[in-house]
């Protein structure tokens, strides 16, 4: 009989077995059943994989050299990988004692060698349900993470996320001797284009002036925040002052170049910038957050008062 494709859907399995036969049967018994597998000689050589590469569903023999299937079950539940990892022991070993130990260990599951093939399936049913449960808890618990420091209009982060984060990034670019500049952004005249377009409108622009922003920073790195309103901050770790006027200059450009496409019609939308930066050694916007904040908010009031759509460092 021919090995399957690997199924879609199917999560892939490491195998760890000393033995090149039982390895090879065991092998071909999960190929044929379309599960991708991938094979390791001893535990070693297993948990070095699985730092590399995320396996959801482990099976190990118990007796191997080097490291035994326990003590790899054990060192696996120690590491931080992106989901769980449902491991299942294969083990000659008769008495409860043992089976005990392995499943403290951290196995979910054991089977006696050599595995019978419609039970080790049964057993694999099982193990794929698990790992599917706990990946669709892990992308909820995601979800719900998003949505608490989301601002739900435009899709920027909120202001919680903001309070939270900042001192963070202040943090690092102290430890590792970075600069970190961020910017005050303001849309010109928002209140006329409120009252003259309407509401739903004004809700348009603000996230059409988030996306835009966005497409012109850097994604790896820079993130905005909305502030308050119409007011936004973009905050730009590793930024030097002349690099952040460069990149806050390609964010006016950006908001002013075409009107803004909205049910109510085109909009022109200009925005006004202020941008502050601490340097590693706390020179450039104050000492504290708060005197970051403040330096930043003062060239953007500096901005809007020297004629706005201008971004202003000084």
């Amino acid at each position: 009989m021919t090995e399957a494709a690997p199924a879609a859907g199917k999560p892939a399995i490491l195998l760890v077995e000393d033995d090149v036969i039982t390895r090879r049967l065991i092998a071909r018994q999960l190929r044929r059943a379309g599960y991708a597998v991938e094979e390791a000689t001893d535990g070693v050589e297993a948990l070095e994989r699985i730092r590399e590469k995320f396996f959801p569903i482990l099976i190990t023999d118990w007796e191997m050299p080097q490291m035994d299937g326990p003590t790899l079950c054990r060192k696996v539940r120690e590491l931080e990988l992106e989901g769980y990892v449902y491991s299942l022991l294969l083990t000659a070993r008769q008495g409860k004692e043992h089976l005990i130990e392995g499943l403290e260990a951290g196995a979910d599951d054991y089977l006696t060698k050599p595995p019978h093939e419609p039970e080790l399936m049964a057993r694999l049913k099982t193990g794929a349900r698990i790992v599917a449960l706990e990946q669709s808890l892990r992308a909820a618990n995601e979800r719900n993470r998003k949505l608490s420091i989301t601002d739900a209009l435009t899709g920027a982060y909120n202001r919680r996320y903001f309070n939270e984060q900042l001192p963070a990034e202040i943090e690092r670019c102290r430890r590792y001797q970075h600069p970190l500049s961020i910017v005050m952004g303001d849309i010109d005249f928002f209140k006329k284009i409120n009252d003259g377009y309407g509401h739903g409108a004004g809700d348009e622009v603000l996230g059409q002036f988030v996306q835009l922003t966005k497409r012109s920073i850097r994604a790896t790195s820079d993130w905005i925040a909305r502030y308050g309103g119409e007011e936004f901050v973009i905050v730009m770790p590793e930024t030097g002052h002349a690099g952040a006027l460069q990149a806050t200059e390609k964010v006016r450009a950006a908001i002013a170049a075409d009107p803004f496409a909205t049910a109510a019609g085109g909009i022109p939308v200009t925005a006004s910038f202020g941008v502050a930066t601490l340097l590693p050694n706390g020179e450039g916007g104050g000492q504290t957050i708060d005197q970051l904040i403040a330096a930043a908010d003062a060239r953007l009031y500096a901005s809007k008062h020297g004629g706005r759509n201008r971004v202003t460092g000084e």
